[in-house]
């Protein structure tokens, strides 16, 4: 197995340059991270690595935390937030952002008469280890996001229209 995976990790150092590798694994990054651990899995040198994030940040596409003297990255949630809902706007029609709407809210009503219960937070706190119910939480969630976002595309798109009318 540590042949296949160190070939792919061949393959991709070979097929994308340092910079491509360092803004891929600070988009996955959800937790800061220090510099030496993004460039660990970026396959590339820390000064590098270093060098990267500090663009990407003047970029908007990762933010900085201090550990003490230490920095540590992350990705930006707002800018996955805005290319998310640029996507939806250039992807979908008013019309399906609508009925994708209700059908989201639909969900997140049953999650709730299923439950009986406001949020998958308050759900996450009566469920016990091994609960079935664990999986409701993460789809309650990610339902909870994206409707938020698409609500967000479909009042961006208004907007365009009332400006532009």
């Amino acid at each position: 197995m540590d042949d296949v995976n160190e070939r792919a990790k061949a393959q991709w150092k070979e097929a994308t340059t340092s910079r491509e590798r360092v803004k891929e694994i600070l988009e996955q990054t959800t937790e800061y991270q220090t510099v030496r651990e993004i460039a660990d899995r970026a396959l590339t040198s820390e000064p590098t690595t270093r060098k990267y994030l500090d663009e990407l940040v003047e970029e908007g596409r990762g933010v900085t935390t201090q550990d003490g003297r230490t920095t540590k990255y992350k990705r930006d949630e707002g800018t996955i937030v805005d290319e998310r809902i640029a996507e939806l706007r250039r992807t979908t029609t008013q019309q399906e952002l609508i009925q994708g709407i209700r059908e989201m809210k639909e969900e997140i009503h049953d999650y709730r008469d299923t439950y009986d219960v406001d949020s998958p937070e308050t759900l996450a706190l009566e469920l016990e280890a091994g609960d079935p119910g664990w999986g409701d939480v993460g789809r309650w969630r990610s339902t909870k996001q994206n409707l938020a976002i698409a609500k967000a595309a479909l009042q961006v798109s208004e907007a365009h229209r009332t400006v532009e009318a």
